[in-house]
């Protein structure tokens, strides 16, 4: 379990988020964080105020990672990428998360490792982690700024005819009584643009398989785009099935066998094929090494 309980004794009366930053070197806002999510214990209790004093004996609640020996692809001392697996999350849910990406991250990268940018748990690929807050900080700006560039490959339902771009903004769903959709394509939303690349089409399964280009970083962007234009994403199980079997995989009530009926594949076919930014005055073009054209095997 990566959350841990851990015991120590406190000499002499300290503020709280003065003993975190000291024990464990971290920042004042990071101390603070640990103590408003409950994670420091006075008898079991968690403590209200990040600002309170503590003495005796006190319980703290970390994240220790583990391992499962999933290898980096790239690491130096400023960043860390994995390919990051289909069905893992990037950050833990709650303290009761076995694993996530995080585990590998902060295992591979050390204890100020994170992720800077957001992967959906179903999409597979690249996932780019500062090891240390200043490039932390340079990477999400990067991000911010779209000086990142990526690119998705994607199998989707039906022959696409050719390469076309989706210009339609997106916005948040409040409404799941009429749909499960988290995203929907709204005149109230945010402006969102991807391009869509055509490299190949299978007539046997009537898939096509897609290069994705997002020039911004919205929620499900490319799943709602693929969804709109007709084309929704194999294994998709949100965009292009029924109320119902949506329901059901949110409630996490869908068996393997229904999910694969109802959308082609036991998994969503999106994958994170390609990361480049600079840094450092140095060029990075980062390049998934999963064999996603592989998986045309798992789709019926």
């Amino acid at each position: 379990m990566p959350f841990q309980k851990e015991s120590f004794q406190v000499e002499e009366p300290i503020k709280a988020f003065l003993f975190l930053m000291k024990k464990f070197n971290i920042s004042m806002g990071e101390a603070q964080k640990i103590i408003s999510r409950g994670r420091v214990l006075i008898e079991d209790k968690p403590m209200k105020h990040t600002a309170g004093l503590i003495c005796g004996e006190i319980e703290i609640i970390r994240f220790k990672p583990e391992s499962k020996g999933l290898k980096a692809i790239f690491k130096d001392d400023d960043f860390i990428v994995f390919d990051k697996p289909s069905g893992i999350l990037v950050h833990p849910k709650n303290i009761s998360t076995p694993y996530c990406m995080l585990d590998e991250i902060r295992f591979g990268g050390g204890v100020n490792a994170n992720p800077v940018h957001r992967i959906d748990m179903e999409t597979s690929g690249l996932i780019l982690s500062s090891c240390h807050k200043r490039s932390e900080n340079y990477l999400k700006v990067a991000f911010e700024e779209k000086r990142v560039h990526k690119s998705y490959l994607a199998w989707v339902n039906g022959k696409v005819e050719g390469d076309f771009t989706v210009d339609k903004p997106l916005k948040v769903n409040n409404d799941y009584l009429r749909t499960k959709h988290k995203v929907e394509i709204s005149d109230d939303g945010k402006i969102s643009k991807t391009r869509f690349e055509l490299l190949e089409y299978d007539e046997k399964l009537d898939i096509s398989l897609l290069r994705c280009i997002p020039f911004t970083g919205r929620t499900h962007q490319i799943r709602v785009h693929l969804f709109d234009a007709g084309h929704p994403i194999i294994g998709d199980p949100l965009y292009g099935t029924s109320f119902e079997d949506a329901h059901d995989y949110l409630e996490e009530v869908m068996s393997v066998e229904r999910r694969v009926s109802s959308s082609r594949a036991s998994r969503l076919m999106l994958h994170a094929q390609t990361l480049s930014f600079e840094y450092k005055d140095k060029t990075f073009n980062l390049e998934s090494q999963m064999d996603f054209m592989a998986l045309k095997e798992w789709i019926v």
